[in-house]
């Protein structure tokens, strides 16, 4: 195995810098593929895994301003390295986070609600009755896109693959706020035409799967909609018939983000309206966390091997 539990000293804390006692910290798909090396951000080896997590400060240096012990911090960025006890980062690597949100929801805060934010945000101006189709409407993201979409009125119809307890995916997400939830082979049905007759066809399709079933999507949305493929689960190419090029005016973008927070590193303004705007959105019960399965460190394996496994509804998440 790639892993191993170290004991490591905490470094001599900087003036700049922030000790921080790690609490949760889960596993998502691009911190394997990161070990995997199948991903564009690499860190330099040995490197402790992981990009995701909540943590509370213990100490701050000297010329520390906007943290104090006692509060809840976040990665600014991916590459922290969130599976460890307690670490040793400089300030501008962390973002505060209120420390009355429940310790799951700040500990899965940072990638997936925010990709799914800026997903709704970012491409299409959606208004109250809109809809949006998405694919993987179990994942991380898809999960708070229908919770996002559901607090601003926007209605969604999400696409997963069929399974043995389809039922009761379907109700798991229809509880989150879904307006739809179909298998992949429904989109080449006669019946989605039913769905159109109460909700309009979306603006905006959302995909992280790739291969057939997301032309088959792209076919529900409007003409001069947008498609923003933001992964690629099948590790297949997305196929476009020239037709919804030509005789709709199908955009497709790409989304990833790593690179927007890159892009806003100058403006706090963007990022503190996201974290704000999720916060509220958890405070006022419309955003969980997604269905997770708590780890205590030393069973790290496991969890790991759990993560991998097709078909996982619940994320592994780490206590430290």
């Amino acid at each position: 195995s790639l892993f191993r539990l170290k004991d490591l000293e905490v470094p001599k804390l900087g003036d700049c810098d922030v000790h921080v006692k790690m609490l949760a910290a889960p596993i998502n798909p691009a911190d394997i593929n990161m070990i995997q090396g199948t991903y564009p951000l690499l860190s330099p080896l040995p490197a402790v895994g992981g990009n995701e997590g909540v943590g509370e400060v213990l100490e701050v240096g000297r010329l520390v301003k906007a943290l104090k012990p006692g509060d809840w911090v976040i990665p600014a960025d991916s590459g922290l390295g969130t599976w460890r006890t307690r670490g040793v980062f400089p300030e501008e690597m962390l973002l505060k986070v209120p420390s009355d949100i429940p310790v799951l929801c700040a500990a899965t805060l940072s990638v997936n609600p925010c990709t799914a934010f800026r997903l709704l945000a970012d491409f299409e101006s959606l208004a109250p009755g809109d809809s949006v189709i998405q694919n993987a409407a179990n994942s991380g993201v898809g999960q708070a896109v229908i919770q996002i979409a559901r607090a601003s009125g926007i209605k969604t119809i999400n696409v997963v693959r069929d399974r043995p307890d389809l039922s009761k995916l379907g109700e798991r997400l229809m509880a989150l706020g879904a307006d739809y939830v179909i298998t992949e082979e429904m989109l080449r049905k006669p019946e989605m035409k039913d769905i159109f007759k109460s909700i309009p066809r979306p603006r905006l399709a959302l995909n992280c799967v790739g291969g057939k079933s997301t032309t088959e999507m792209l076919r529900h949305v409007q003409p001069k909609g947008t498609m923003v493929t933001y992964g690629g689960m099948a590790k297949q190419p997305v196929m476009v018939p020239v037709s919804a090029f030509i005789f709709r005016d199908m955009r497709l973008r790409g989304f990833w983000m790593t690179q927007w927070r890159k892009d806003h590193a100058q403006d706090q303004e963007s990022v503190a309206a996201m974290m704000d705007a999720l916060c509220q959105l958890i405070r006022r019960g419309q955003l969980t966390a997604p269905a997770c399965t708590e780890v205590p460190l030393q069973d790290y394996k496991a969890a790991l091997e759990a993560s991998m496994k097709p078909f996982v509804s619940s994320k592994q998440v780490l206590l430290l």
